[in-house]
């Protein structure tokens, strides 16, 4: 019998907070768990993947009802709480789990019995690709080979090879024969892929074997064609999550997987499992044509999945990998087709306005010789505007739709990319609707709304100003920074040093002048002060000389 590690028991939400308000929650919310694959399941597979029994009431939690399971006397440390506390509710709770396993287990040997394949049906999901994983089987590498080779019909082909211990070749008799397992009942499918997956890994060189393995799960699996899918992608996983993380081999099977995903649309299961793909291929030495090949298929998948983003970023990466030092290489018939589509993704794209990345490239700079015209249509849309887009189809009559291409999508966005131009090219940063009229040739009365639609494609921001018809810029964007955005940005710092002095001077001035009044207020404050004390001084002096008065009747 096997099991799958890392699917143990967890911590039940609500236990802790029922230990510490004295009461039991009425319904803990079962731990989250990777989802099964449809269909039905053995008896394993429930008391595998399921949470663990709802928690008992505590006693005397709800009088006049029945008090439950009596609540044992003895302390165990055993059962102790996580604060170290002796729980019987928790010492309930576990016993009833345990009896719940133990019950599972009985299930699972009556159902299968002693002759079933020994790996029960693992749940992996892609989702978790490239976690570790492990399986437990029981019995020796020969029992287990004639087990499964009486489960394909070849046991009697097998026996002899495996009796005077010549297991490579009975594996591949098995591995010959595994094909039928696409045709095997459901419930029994991922029990007997992964026996199998188990035997290869065992073998001394599994590469010999899993390209045969693999090309089968691409296949239909005629026993389950709702859940074929489901199936084939756990079987894929399995293979990808046994090998060694630096297993070289590793690459072949995530590119099975790649092109599985890549025939069902299913592209989202394998995106977030590609974030460190450029880590695995360092960790696999992978040269750079086999690092190629994987970024194209990834790309291609996302592409016929709908997500042109993800497909474009994949290709730049893809086109990466041509040596730039080798002229050869990257005027190559594979190096120029994929600069081409490439470009045509780029210019097509309705959200993407930048082309270094994809200008910078060596290969699709080499399309200036094989392609000129397409070299000519990105210059174009990098650095340009929509008179010159105009211009070259004037010069190329008919060539945009012979190549398929969407003049209104590209006239659309040559409007955009030109009223980019025309923000960063003006100086005092106010552009009357005038010129954004005639730069995109379009009427007056449509200004405003394309002006709304720049700002939402984040080219430009800023405000309308109906009353002054201008366009106030507050931020743009270059489509290229070469000299000439370099000159412009060194004018713009003169003028900005240029405010800057002034600025200083006048703040400057006004503190010089605030200091001048403090002091001019100071010396006026003295002088007054210096003059009281004195006036003050001098009629105290006259009433110590002046003699008293004699008191008279009159006083009275």
């Amino acid at each position: 019998m096997a099991t799958n590690a890392g699917h143990g028991n967890s911590a039940i939400p609500g236990v802790e907070e029922a230990k510490a308000e004295g009461k039991a929650t009425k319904k803990p919310k079962p731990p989250v768990r990777p989802p099964l694959p449809p269909g039905p399941r053995t008896p394993y597979d429930f008391y595998d993947a399921r949470s663990p029994p709802q928690l008992p009431p505590r006693p005397n939690q709800n009088p006049g009802k029945n008090p439950g399971p009596r609540i044992p006397e003895s302390d165990s440390e055993s059962y102790r709480s996580p604060s170290g506390s002796y729980s019987p509710w928790l010492h309930i709770h576990h016993c009833l789990h345990t009896q719940d396993v133990l019950n599972g287990a009985t299930d699972y040997l009556e159902f299968f019995g002693a002759k079933r394949p020994r790996v029960t049906g693992l749940t992996i999901n892609l989702n978790k690709m490239a976690a570790p994983q492990l399986i437990f089987v029981d019995g020796s590498f020969a029992e287990l080979a004639q087990e499964m080779a009486d489960y394909v019909q070849v046991g009697e082909q097998v026996k002899p090879y495996l009796d005077k211990e010549q297991n490579e070749e009975a594996l591949q008799l098995i591995v010959q024969a595994s094909q039928s397992l696409n045709a095997v009942p459901e419930k029994e499918f991922t029990g007997a892929y992964n026996l199998l997956i188990h035997l290869i890994l065992q073998s001394k060189d599994p590469k010999k074997y899993l390209p045969s393995v693999c090309g089968n799960l691409q296949k239909p699996i005629t026993s389950s064609p709702a859940h074929g899918f489901t199936l084939a992608a756990n079987a894929l996983s399995t293979v990808f999550n046994l090998l060694e993380q630096d297993n070289p081999l590793r690459f072949n099977v995530l590119l099975q997987i790649a092109r599985f995903i890549r025939q069902h649309g299913q592209y989202e299961l394998l995106k977030p499992r590609l974030k460190n793909i450029e880590g695995w291929f360092l960790a696999w030495d992978t040269d750079e044509d086999n690092q190629r090949r994987l970024l194209v298929e990834v790309s291609d998948a996302a592409g016929e999945a709908g997500d042109d983003e993800e497909s474009y970023l994949y290709l730049i990466k893809a086109l990466g990998t041509f040596d730039r030092d080798d002229q050869e290489e990257i005027t190559s018939e594979e190096a120029q087709q994929l600069s081409l589509k490439a470009v045509r993704m780029a210019i097509s794209a309705p959200a993407r306005f930048d082309f270094q990345d994809l200008r910078a490239l060596p290969s699709v700079q080499a399309l200036g010789d094989s392609h000129p015209v397409y070299s000519q249509l990105l210059d174009i849309f990098t650095e340009q505007d929509l008179e010159d887009y105009h211009d070259f189809r004037d010069e190329h009559e008919g060539w945009v739709e012979k190549e398929k291409l969407d003049h209104e999508k590209l006239q659309r966005k040559m409007r955009l990319l030109t009223f980019a131009s025309l923000a960063a090219s003006t100086p005092n940063r106010e552009i009357p609707y005038a010129n954004i009229a005639k730069a995109l040739q379009i009427p007056s009365e449509q200004v405003e709304m394309w002006t709304i639609d720049v700002v939402r494609a984040k080219l430009v921001e800023g405000r309308l100003s109906q009353q002054q018809q201008v366009f106030l810029v507050h931020r743009t964007t270059y489509r290229v920074f070469g000299e000439k955005q370099w000159r412009e940005l060194g004018t713009r710092v003169d003028q900005y040093k240029t405010v800057v002095a002034r600025l200083l001077a006048v703040v400057r001035k006004s503190q010089a002048e605030v200091e001048n009044q403090r002091e001019r207020e100071q010396q006026e404050l003295e002088r007054k002060l210096a003059n009281t004390g004195m006036g003050m001084g001098g009629a105290g002096g006259d009433r110590r000389r002046q003699p008293m008065k004699p008191r008279t009747d009159e006083d009275d």
